[in-house]
């Protein structure tokens, strides 16, 4: 007889159905798991026989074997180990035969039987919800498994011994309730910052319309600061933003406790970082920091210190919003659509703009290029903002703090926001999708130019060479500057900032 236990093996974040099936015959004593396991399901083999043992269950002196359907799928994780378990209980009797029947099971298991917790609890509780399923999975990670929807049935054990207890009604276990993450502290906030005003307006653009950003300064001069405040003025994440970022967490494991949270992600990954680490993949793919930033912000402090190839292959996820990782026999997909926020020196050095600096490597401006050569052309064009950030003088750091703060900035973010969302709305866009993130199909339909602003784009664009990405991110900033001043129409005045912002530096040093 064979005992069939329901689980799901994750192809980037979607969870793909797999059915564990358990046999235990008359034979050669042997346990053995087939259906393309990685070493860690091979290895729940020991942690399995030591769980159930120390559960008071000894596995018979006879011939098991394991099979992971369908067999052609590669399977990975350590969740496979609690449907392994429960199928061997339930095939020597321990367990009910009909108990597992309607529900989804992951978990992995420690030697002596609880049940610790496994990645990807969110997107399998997801898919067991589409599937009319209920899930059965470790304690802590019940929280996060209760957030798929609240028909979804949950059982969360301690260990082996109470979900056994709790199918024989001994001891019945509640449903889990979901948890919101409790943040301490409060986020750093613009008003610590002096000067930089015009740094600040370009940061307010930049989270008003999910647009990319590159500062450029020398070092001490606050492009950091800058950056680390700019989630204090980005609004929550919406409801569907909210599922999808937790759903990357979740298959990466970066679900403390089960926890959800409506911050927006802020990932500022070391210029050290691999392809790898960056964008995602791996000899088991996971996702990378372009992934876990989705829906919120990427920071790569020292730009030009990342390898070249590594910063390239951010490429195609900005234009796409997603990451596809492809292996020989796998292909694992995951959303990316982040806003790139990027800081550097002028040149290694970082005083080549400083008045009466020489630099000793070459003149100011041979140095400079050579620095701002390890970004490539095509990089630099999917950057909406690129601005100078010069150092702070003295007289500055001396005069009181500014008198505003990030709230005030993020309830003018949040005002243009709600009227891009209301934008996206009546044209059939998703209403997810800010100024940044819009198809070129949709750009001309929301610009809305006046004569005058439209004559000054097509002088510029011949003047500045700019390409036709360069040019529909110059008209996708200056709507996001249009929603700012709550106009309809997007002016000359909103074209001339936005152009102002497609800093001639970095062209000039490129050529």
């Amino acid at each position: 007889m064979t005992t069939r236990v329901s689980t799901v093996a994750f192809e980037g974040i979607e969870a793909k159905p797999v059915d564990v099936q358990v046999m235990v015959i008359p034979g050669t004593v042997v346990f053995n798991i087939v259906g393309l396991p990685d070493k860690a399901v091979g290895e729940s083999r020991e942690r399995v026989r030591s769980a159930l043992i120390a559960s008071g269950l000894a596995l018979p002196a006879k011939r098991i074997t394991v099979n992971l359907a369908p067999a052609d799928m590669p399977k990975e994780g350590s969740h496979f180990d609690l449907p392994i378990a429960l199928g061997l209980m339930a095939a020597l009797g321990a367990i009910p035969s009909d108990a597992l029947e309607g529900f989804a099971v992951l978990g992995e298991l420690a030697l002596d039987g609880t049940l610790t917790p496994v990645a990807g609890v969110l997107p399998a509780a997801m898919a067991a919800w589409k599937a009319g399923r209920g899930l059965i999975c470790p304690e802590a990670c019940g929280p996060e498994a209760a957030w798929a929807s609240r028909d979804l049935a949950v059982i969360a054990p301690r260990s082996l011994i109470q979900l056994a207890n709790h199918f024989k009604g001994t001891q019945v276990l509640s449903r889990p309730e979901p948890a919101v993450r409790v943040h301490a502290g409060t986020l750093p906030d613009l008003a610590d910052i002096k000067g930089q005003e015009s740094a600040k307006r370009a940061l307010e653009i930049a989270a008003a319309g999910g647009h990319n950003l590159l500062m450029s300064g020398p070092p001490g001069s606050g492009k950091s600061m800058l950056a680390a405040r700019l989630p204090s003025i980005l609004p929550p994440l919406g409801p569907m933003e909210l599922l999808e970022v937790s759903m990357v967490h979740s298959v990466a494991g970066a679900l403390a406790g089960g926890e959800l949270t409506d911050r927006r992600p802020f990932r500022a990954p070391h210029h050290s970082a691999s392809m790898a680490a960056l964008v995602g993949g791996g000899i088991h793919a996971r996702p990378g920091e372009a992934s876990l930033a989705h829906h919120g912000v990427l920071f790569l402090d020292e730009l030009p210190e990342f390898q070249p190839q590594v910063l390239d292959g951010l490429r195609q996820p900005l234009e796409t919003g997603e990451v596809v990782i492809a292996r020989a026999n796998h292909r694992a997909v995951y959303p990316a659509r982040f806003q790139l926020v990027a800081a550097m020196n002028p040149c290694r050095c970082g005083k080549a703009t400083e008045p009466g600096y020489a630099c000793r490597r070459a003149p100011n401006e041979k140095c400079m290029a050579q620095y701002l050569a390890r970004l490539s052309g095509p990089l630099l064009d999917r950057i909406d903002l690129r601005i100078e950030v010069p150092a702070v003088a003295a007289s500055d750091l001396i005069l009181p703090a500014a008198s505003e703060a990030s709230a005030a900035v993020a309830g003018r973010v949040a005002a243009a926001r709600r009227l891009q969302h209301a934008r996206n709305a009546a044209l059939g866009l998703p209403e997810t999708l800010t100024n940044a993130s819009l198809p070129a199909a949709a750009v001309d339909r929301i610009a809305e130019p006046d004569a005058e602003g439209l004559r000054l784009l097509r002088d510029a664009a011949d003047v500045m060479r700019l390409s036709a990405r360069g040019y529909h991110r110059v008209v996708r900033t200056a709507r996001t500057l249009a929603d700012l001043d709550a106009e309809k129409r997007v002016r000359r005045i909103h074209f001339a900032e936005a152009l102002s912002y497609r800093s001639a530096a970095f062209d000039a040093a490129l050529a």
